[in-house]
């Protein structure tokens, strides 16, 4: 090999090893940053007295912007309008507070807590719950107070709860959180429901914890949910304070009328819907004035219906319950006519103590049990029992299943005809039961002091009832049979009125809400599993 082709080998032999170790030395870029912003100076400076500046500037050690400020940065006393806060866009290395047009009260202490939204420009690692506190008189205010919150029905809690203490003066009402923002706020810090209110003067106030789903310090009660405390704050204090959120069940109220179909208008309502509710029809008349209304499958909506197709230009319906009377309009379209339809109660995989039945979307005149049939895999006639629910309109039946069965239900025509004198064809549902093999037992040994009747239920992960139970307190063993393989979680409920169900509170009534107790853990169940829990309340 001539001395020209050995180093051409030799240098290509060089240039792999060079590329080689060059690969393996390539950096990295070091670390990930995960410290957070450092504060360094604030003009004014922190704890300021006799503050009189129009804007605050507070500086940092590194490029910082500001994440969901609507949310996290709370002034304590509550400011109207809020002050311009930067930077929102472009990072900075500080941030200002402009107060514009803010009329700051005089000898007050006002807090400004960021939450977690101080954040650093690359790797937005949060500098946690820094705050800025400052004073228009000659000294700071230093009480403080805690606690926490959690809901009263729900297992989980809510983040961002509003803690608002109100000052007991001269112009304290119990409709303040209504009308009025708080002497003081904080909020939760996270799901844990602790928080913090820092920086207040002695004196006596009453306490509220309010979900406030529209940040404007103030209590709605057709969408926030609310705690109070019965008793006054006296500060100074060592007490802690204990919220438990409840979501008022408002008063029943019909609020809008649409027309669905030719013969047929919706009416949407809030509340609870009561057993009877008196409808009558003002424009156009009819001989008859109270027409027949039911309610939707799953939405808080009623059904109402008249003789014929509507041919004027409106509808006019009038309502009365208990005291109160109202009226409804809409404008009347040319439209179809409904034809009478079915919708199940229930998939066709059902539980051994399930119930069966089917959903008219027309109200009934009359049912013919004698046209209704329930059998087995083998064609045998099975024993059955059946329920009409008039404002439901839902026609259910009940039988005892047995395991790994299956069961057809037919509706002959004629069993059920609607107030137009329709009535059903053909209908045939099947349905079938699992085997025992594949469901799961749990009983809840329950030891509680209470005077009250206990409601025990099961529930999903999902924190949907799957199960309930209901009995007095001198038999505390609430067996669950038949449940499928899964999580669930157990609530008990003192049901002190006793009507099965749980009741919450009234914030102006100042009713509290029925308690609610959670087994602490969740349960899993297998199948062919028995389970047993011993739920201990203290």
């Amino acid at each position: 090999m001539s001395k020209k082709w050995v180093y051409m080998v030799l240098a290509l032999v060089a240039l792999s090893a060079f590329t080689h170790c060059a690969k393996r030395g390539m950096p990295t870029g070091g670390e990930k940053d995960t410290i957070p912003p450092v504060f360094l100076r604030a003009n004014p400076g922190n704890f300021t007295t006799n503050f009189k500046a129009e804007e605050i500037r507070i500086h940092f050690n590194e490029f910082i912007k500001l994440q969901d400020a609507q949310k996290q940065v709370i002034f304590s006393p509550p400011l109207d309008p809020k002050p311009t806060l930067s930077p929102l866009g472009n990072p900075q290395k500080y941030i200002r507070i402009q107060f514009n047009d803010t009329l700051l009260q005089p000898n007050t202490t006002y807090t400004v807590n960021f939450g977690n939204s101080i954040v650093d420009h690359n790797e937005e690692n949060p500098l946690p719950f820094f705050k800025y506190v400052f004073s228009t008189g000659a000294q700071l205010d230093s009480l403080q107070i805690s606690g926490s919150v959690r809901n009263a029905l729900e297992r989980e809690t809510d983040a961002f709860v509003a803690v608002m203490l109100y000052r007991l003066d001269k112009q304290y009402t119990d409709s303040i959180p209504y009308q009025k923002p708080p002497t003081y706020i904080a909020y939760t810090k996270d799901s844990t429901g602790q928080f913090s209110l820092e920086n207040m003067r002695a004196g006596k106030y009453k306490a509220v914890a309010i979900k406030d789903e529209n940040s404007n310090y103030l209590y709605n009660p057709y969408q926030d949910k609310i705690d109070f405390l019965s008793d006054t704050i006296s500060l100074p204090t060592d007490k802690t304070l204990r919220f438990s959120l409840f979501k008022e069940k408002p008063g029943f109220e019909l609020v809008k009328l649409k027309q669905e179909s030719a013969r047929k208008a919706s009416i949407g309502y809030v509340g609870e819907l009561p057993d009877s509710l008196e409808i009558n029809q003002i424009y156009p008349t009819y001989a008859n004035a109270k027409l027949p209304y039911i309610k939707s499958l799953d939405t808080d909506t009623l059904y109402y219906f008249v003789p014929e197709a509507l041919k004027q230009d409106s509808l006019v319906i009038a309502y009365r319950h208990q005291q109160q009377v109202d009226t409804l309009h809409t404008r009347v379209k040319e439209l179809y006519k409904d034809s009478l339809q079915f919708t199940p109660l229930t998939k066709p995989n059902i539980g051994l103590l399930d119930s069966i039945g089917v959903y008219a979307n027309v109200p009934k005149a009359n049912l013919d049990l004698t046209k209704v049939s329930l059998t087995d895999q083998d064609s045998a006639a099975v024993a059955f029992k059946s329920v009409f629910k008039p404002i439901k309109n839902q026609w259910v039946f009940g039988f005892e299943s047995a395991p790994s069965s299956k069961y057809n239900l037919q509706l002959l025509p004629g069993a059920f005809t609607d107030i137009y004198g329709a009535t059903n064809d053909t209908l045939s549902f099947n349905y079938q039961t699992p085997s025992l093999d594949n469901l799961a037992n749990l009983q809840v040994n329950v030891s509680i002091d209470s005077p009250y009747p206990l409601l025990v239920q099961v529930l999903n992960d999902r924190d949907e009832v799957v199960r309930s139970i209901s009995q007095n307190n001198a038999q505390k063993a609430f067996a669950f049979n038949y449940l499928k393989p899964g999580n669930y979680y157990v609530r008990l409920i003192e049901d002190a009125n006793g009507n099965k169900q749980w009741d919450t509170g009234n914030y102006l009534k100042k009713q509290k809400p029925e308690k609610v107790h959670y087994l602490p853990g969740k349960v899993e169940l297998r199948a062919n599993w028995e389970v047993v829990e011993q739920f201990n309340i203290r």
